[in-house]
């Protein structure tokens, strides 16, 4: 793992077209904008791993992948409180 200390409104670049971002930091945690290509998948760790269980239970009962899983876990899923503000 690569450890790298950045303060607010510094950023780091991953590979070349991902840029992260330290909007602010605060005693609740750290808040970060992420700029990405629309292709490249951006999800909160819990949203992954939701995906990759539905993805394996669909496998296991010899279905396709769910192709937009992120939409269906998205609508389950608790809101961010920070959600949706630019």
């Amino acid at each position: 793992m690569l450890v790298i200390t950045r303060k607010p409104d510094q950023s780091l670049v991953i590979d070349g077209r991902i840029e992260v971002t330290v909007l602010s930091i605060s005693k609740d945690g750290v808040r970060l904008g992420i700029k990405a290509p629309r292709e490249v998948q951006v999800h909160r760790r819990e949203v992954f791993e939701a995906i990759a269980e539905v993805n394996r239970a669909a496998s296991a009962q010899g279905r396709q992948p769910l192709k937009d899983a992120a939409a269906l876990l998205r609508a389950r899923l608790p809101k961010a409180k920070d959600e949706g503000k630019p």
